[in-house]
């Protein structure tokens, strides 16, 4: 049975690379994997929308990766289903820090808080996004920090002070050195 599947799907992305711009396209799993440039996130979403045999108009989920070694550093994954077809299509594409992806809350509306949380935890913008603004940090709050860059204790140490009474913000000062970590372990041999 899933051997059916998977040729159903191979073809069906076949066809799909024919008329769309598809950079690399893969089944794990019983699910299609693409992989499209960020130029064309929104034809294509549009298109898997609207077309009759794609038929994918529910948006589950909209998730980000962060590579830092890679030029284009942010990966932003679209998990879409088709109810009509019963199938899923995860979309993914690829950004850096200055180059916006297009928002796609007109065409699909749940996206609005996926959005503003890959907004605020990693610093992706999204262009022609109605609301684009913090949704889980405090609105003073510096940096993303889901970015593998972003030091692990943050950049301010909040602490009662005894003495007077009162909570006090103070900036913290760590080197990088201190967050390397070695892999090795005391009980092993190497």
């Amino acid at each position: 049975m899933s051997i059916v599947v998977d040729r159903c799907l191979v073809a069906y992305v076949d066809k799909l690379t024919k008329i769309l711009p598809i950079q690399t396209y893969r089944v794990v799993n019983q699910e299609m994997v693409i992989s499209v440039p960020k130029e064309y996130l929104l034809f294509v979403l549009t298109f898997l929308h609207h077309h009759t045999n794609g038929f994918f108009q529910l948006l589950t989920c909209i998730s980000g990766v962060d590579y830092p070694e890679r030029e284009d550093r942010f990966e932003v994954v679209y998990e879409l289903l088709s109810i009509s077809h019963n199938s899923r299509l995860r979309v993914k594409t690829y950004t850096n820090e200055v180059t916006p992806l297009f928002s796609v809350v007109n065409l699909f509306p749940c996206a609005n808080w996926w959005e503003r949380e890959i907004w605020d935890l990693f610093g992706v913008f999204f262009y022609t996004h109605p609301d684009l603004r913090r949704i889980l940090t405090d609105y003073g709050f510096e940096g993303h920090p889901l970015r593998k860059d972003f030091p692990l204790s943050g950049f301010f140490e909040l602490r009662y002070d005894e003495d007077q009474r009162v909570v006090v913000c103070e900036s913290i000062e760590l080197t990088q050195e201190f967050r390397a970590f070695n892999f090795s372990t005391p009980w092993s041999n190497n």
